[in-house]
């Protein structure tokens, strides 16, 4: 049994993930930083679970949330860095992409993950364990829901492979990069959504399940280390 930490995990892509590996007998730590009833209500239904209310992009939380979670279990093996943030800016429209939003959307995707992944190393060197960072087909290619954004997802994925080569062998490093993905964050995106689905060879947009099959795969593979994997039915072959 493998104590998995998931963070942004009460909707979406976190919670399937979490769900998915609670499926396979782990203990798994759910979090958020608002959606705390929620979290509530999952760890009361998942036999073995935990709620950690935290912001990653606070370093006491980071702290804190690391500390609860060996409290509790003695151990952490997997952490997934799912949490995560964006603002929807038209690429063209620079002025609205000011620095603060810069600043905004990198305090979680890139500094916040970045932190908690290093106050977790300890403990996942010792469980000879695995970071899987959920990253997004905007730090692959030029498109997502603003420049900064796809900015800090392609930080990203340069953190995920500089990790991978100074953490190993105790612990293993990668990154999923999902497309379009059907969640609660994306409701409204209708066009985009009709876009996708006529542009990608699969010819839909992805699930919460797509995405959290690769994690758990990524988590639990032994000779994988350093990888962003693409999850975005075929679409970067079409655009």
């Amino acid at each position: 049994m493998r104590v998995v930490l998931v963070t942004g995990s009460t909707s979406g892509i976190g919670k399937e993930t979490a769900l998915r590996f609670s499926q396979a007998g782990d203990s798994v730590v759910f979090n958020s930083v608002r959606s705390v009833r929620e979290g509530e209500e999952l760890a009361s239904q998942v036999p073995g679970s935990l709620y950690v209310q935290a912001d990653i992009s606070n370093d006491d939380d980071c702290t804190r949330l690391v500390r609860e979670v060996l409290d509790h279990y003695g151990s952490l093996d997997v952490l997934v860095n799912n949490a995560g943030t964006t603002r929807v800016i038209p690429h063209h429209d620079l002025a609205s992409a000011s620095v603060d939003a810069w600043r905004e959307i990198f305090e979680v995707n890139v500094f916040g993950t970045w932190n908690l992944s290093v106050t977790a190393m300890e403990a996942l060197r010792a469980a000879k364990g695995s970071i899987v960072n959920v990253s997004s087909a905007a730090g692959v290619r030029p498109t997502g829901s603003s420049i900064p954004y796809a900015a800090s997802k392609a930080a990203l994925n340069h953190m995920t492979a500089l990790l991978a080569k100074v953490v190993g062998p105790e612990v293993r490093v990668n990154a999923v990069a999902p497309g379009l993905v059907d969640t609660p964050w994306t409701a409204q995106w209708d066009t985009i959504r009709a876009r996708v689905t006529a542009a990608a060879p699969l010819k839909r947009v992805g699930t919460p399940s797509d995405v959290a099959d690769v994690i758990v795969m990524l988590a639990t593979t032994a000779y994988v280390t350093g990888q962003v994997v693409i999850v975005d039915g075929g679409l970067t072959l079409s655009t």
